[in-house]
């Protein structure tokens, strides 16, 4: 009887406890259906494994006929674009002040401003890549900034389409 009371008390006591931590990685739905792990989310936790570092951190973008450095920013949103590296992303001239090309999947907004200068990273919406060829303004709500590039950006100044790769720099 007693052995019985002693059992009936630590089953309660384990119902009450919290869930063992788990070693396999998280999963949550996408909007397409498809589930994203956590690595392609880009968590801090799978920054850090990829030996991403949680500063801003240098990256390279390059194309068929340029390669310029950028520091990505120190925020969520640039942490983010960190982790889905490398990239190889199809840009479109818009408005002759800009190049965009859209994520493979979405990132965290953050704070949103309206102006940009020459050679700003930007974020619209949550998953549209921009990089600022020329100086303006965006409408509301505005773009996170995710870095700056180094370096002319001049080739980017027409109104064709270039592909661009993104990676972290060595």
């Amino acid at each position: 009887m007693l052995r019985a009371a002693i059992a009936i008390g630590a089953l309660t006591l384990s119902a009450c406890s919290p869930p063992a931590a788990s070693n396999s990685p998280s999963v949550e739905p996408k909007g397409d259906g498809h589930v994203a792990s956590a690595a392609q989310m880009g968590s801090p936790r799978t920054a850090m494994e990829k030996g991403i570092s949680m500063r801003p951190m240098e990256i390279l973008i390059t194309s068929d006929s340029v390669q310029l450095s950028a520091k990505l920013a120190d925020n969520e949103a640039a942490r983010a674009l960190a982790a889905m590296l490398p990239l190889k992303i199809q840009m479109r001239d818009h408005l002759r002040q800009e190049k965009t090309g859209v994520l493979p999947s979405a990132v965290p907004g953050g704070d949103r401003q309206t102006e940009f200068s020459v050679g700003t990273l930007g974020l619209w919406g949550d998953r549209d890549f921009v990089i600022y060829y020329r100086t303006g303004n965006v409408p509301a709500p505005g773009i996170v900034v995710l870095g700056q590039v180094q370096g002319d950006l001049s080739l980017f100044d027409n109104p064709g389409g270039v592909t661009i790769s993104l990676r972290q720099a060595d």
